[in-house]
């Protein structure tokens, strides 16, 4: 049995046989759901079974760009708009497991802090919030962390324009940084491609 059988079995006998278990290119991902979030991470971290006591990053998603604008089960594989998925890691017995939750509300993405399972997650769920939007409740400190205080919007969301909303820049008049409407016009650039009748073909 190879350690990842191991892990599988594991998984199963700790968390249930109904257990969402996929396996993809040699890699566990567990899918839970938003209620159980937090129960679930602290048995993937203290069960001795399982002992992810690392969690090795902490990331959103947003699956619009799948099944846009509309969700659920008849839309699957993704029954909601915004994802977290954490990466985890068992020093102990040398594995790893991904784990991804759905949030509910597709307006306003709300999902529990992992500070207090790992604390480690806490610059990782601000990223999180200030690309993606998504809220963690009972985070010590949540504000953003990559972005300026007047940024608006959510950069890495599908629907997030590629030149934004607004631009900085400072005002020699008034000494200091101002913003405003963005001044790039939006333009879609189609490559020409010149090449000579005989591109290619040597000459003697």
């Amino acid at each position: 049995m190879t350690r990842l059988d191991t892990l599988h079995t594991n998984l199963r006998s700790v968390l249930g046989e109904e257990v969402d278990l996929t396996e993809a290119l040699g890699e566990l991902t567990l899918q839970v759901s938003a209620d159980a979030w937090i129960e679930t991470c602290r048995v993937l971290r203290d069960d001795t079974r399982l002992y992810f006591e690392s969690c090795m990053d902490l990331c959103a998603v947003d699956y619009s760009g799948w099944k846009a604008p509309t969700y659920g089960p008849e839309h699957a594989p993704h029954p909601h708009r915004f994802a977290v998925v954490v990466h985890l890691l068992s020093v102990r017995h040398n594995w790893r497991l991904r784990v991804r939750v759905y949030t509910a509300d597709d307006e306003f993405p709300v999902l529990h802090s992992l500070v207090e399972v790992w604390p480690v997650v806490n610059w990782f769920e601000r990223e999180a919030f200030d690309l993606y939007g998504v809220v963690f409740e009972g985070h010590p400190d949540l504000r953003r962390i990559l972005t300026d205080y007047g940024f608006i919007g959510y950069p890495f969301r599908k629907d997030f324009p590629i030149s934004g909303h607004v631009e900085m820049r400072y005002d020699a008049e008034q000494k200091r940084v101002i913003y405003q409407p963005v001044t790039i016009e939006p333009r879609e650039i189609t490559p020409r491609v010149v090449r000579e009748d005989h591109y290619g073909i040597e000459r003697y």
